[in-house]
């Protein structure tokens, strides 16, 4: 249990956070976390869906949830005053799952059409494909809502099974940020889960071993949906907030080398930039891009460019002081936003199972230098196990010349 406590705030965050997400599901469940996160809302032995619905509503407040392949969040916001009725509310989710069985199957129809919808959605289905390939025969590779087939044969009493393994204990954390003593969040939060067993599943998380692969999507949308992948850190890393420098100066804003390339100097694509996705052993950096058909050479020729530069030059100096002190500043400004807090610090404390403050990152941040970034960038940052993954109209006609592409040489 973690809080950190913003004295001027008029609103409390507060997220209950399960130590399992995709990547701790069985063959036979993919997209079961998922499945769970949607049905915790459909009732509990307290509350029917709509009571649940109106709970946090009538006071103004806000209930959501959502799951990665690492965890399942429930997370809420309310008024100070309000608070307690706001832990009352996720509690009840997280210990109470109660569901009819008309509503199972109703729920299954839901995400059915979830599961659609996301396909239809390049932008999303692209990102899904690379996990697919690069952690091929790994629970990291599967999708997060899961596959129709499986959902299909998802039995209530394996849902409710899953349920009761997973929601319990040492697997819950509780995270709040705002006008809250954290003496009387314990208190509370002691009442609430004082129900929970103890959680004595082993830990059978293993590794993934990221394997380069050049995939091609035939598709009928305008674009070609460009998604290129490398290797990066993981949570436990020491290099982990160079990763984050290196992503900021690659593709992170309007002041990054790809963004520039691309868009400001050439006018090839309206979207491009660059995610760092971390795990808790291991992690990834991808570059999207969406540009014309006719245009996807050269987009993948300037990437190819910038991505050359950087492992052969580093960062300048003047640079690394830019994304530097940008990153600084965005962390700053994060930390105004106590939904943004209560995500941290969650975050934080399953990873971690630590406190890390705001001016604790920053320290660590400024401890990046050119030294340790080239040292990142020696160790992590290897462009011969880029993986490109391509989208669009007519892309496996382009499978010859992509293929031959050596990011790792001019």
């Amino acid at each position: 249990m973690v809080s950190e406590y913003h004295p001027h705030s008029k609103s409390v965050a507060l997220g209950v956070w399960v130590l399992t997400g995709t990547r701790d599901e069985n063959p036979e469940e993919i997209g079961i976390s998922h499945f769970v996160e949607h049905l915790v809302f459909k009732g509990t032995k307290k509350r029917n869906a709509y009571q649940i619905a109106r709970s946090l509503e009538s006071l103004g407040g806000d209930l959501n949830a959502f799951t990665t392949r690492e965890q399942t969040t429930y997370h809420c916001t309310v008024l100070k005053e309000d608070w307690k009725i706001g832990l009352e509310v996720l509690s009840d989710l997280v210990c109470n799952m109660k569901i009819a069985k008309k509503d199972f199957e109703l729920e299954k129809k839901v995400v059915m059409q979830e599961i659609q919808m996301s396909d239809d959605s390049p932008e999303e289905i692209i990102y899904d494909y690379l996990f697919e390939h690069c952690y091929a025969n790994h629970p990291l590779g599967r999708q997060i809502l899961g596959k129709s087939d499986t959902l299909a044969k998802m039995t209530q009493k394996k849902v409710n099974d899953f349920y009761k393994k997973f929601y319990q204990g040492s697997n819950l954390v509780v995270s709040v940020a705002g006008p809250l003593e954290h003496d009387a969040l314990v208190i509370e939060a002691q009442k609430l889960f004082r129900t929970r067993k103890t959680f004595n599943v082993p830990n059978v998380r293993r590794a993934p071993r990221w394997k380069a692969a050049r995939k091609f999507y035939d598709d009928e949308s305008e674009q070609v949906h460009i998604l290129l992948g490398l290797p990066a850190t993981s949570f436990h890393d020491k290099f982990r907030f160079e990763a984050f420098i290196i992503n900021s100066l690659l593709g992170g804003g309007m002041t990054s080398k790809l963004y520039q390339a691309v868009r400001e100097k050439q006018g090839l694509a309206y979207s491009v930039f660059s995610s760092l996705n971390t795990q808790v052993d291991s992690g990834n950096i991808t570059i999207y891009a969406g540009t014309d058909p006719t245009k996807v050479k050269k987009v993948l020729s300037i990437i190819k460019d910038e991505l050359l530069k950087i492992k052969k030059d580093g960062l300048k100096k003047s640079d690394l002081d830019l994304f530097k002190t940008q990153v600084r500043g965005q962390l700053l400004m994060g930390s105004d936003d106590i939904e943004n807090r209560m995500t941290s610090l969650g975050v934080n404390e399953m990873v971690f199972e630590d406190y890390r403050s705001v001016e604790r990152v920053i320290k660590e941040i400024e401890a990046v230098d050119e030294k340790s970034i080239k040292a990142y960038l020696k160790d992590h940052f290897d462009l011969e196990k880029i993986s490109v993954i391509l989208m669009g109209p007519e892309v496996s006609k382009m499978k010859p010349w992509v293929n031959a592409i050596d990011f790792s040489k001019k």
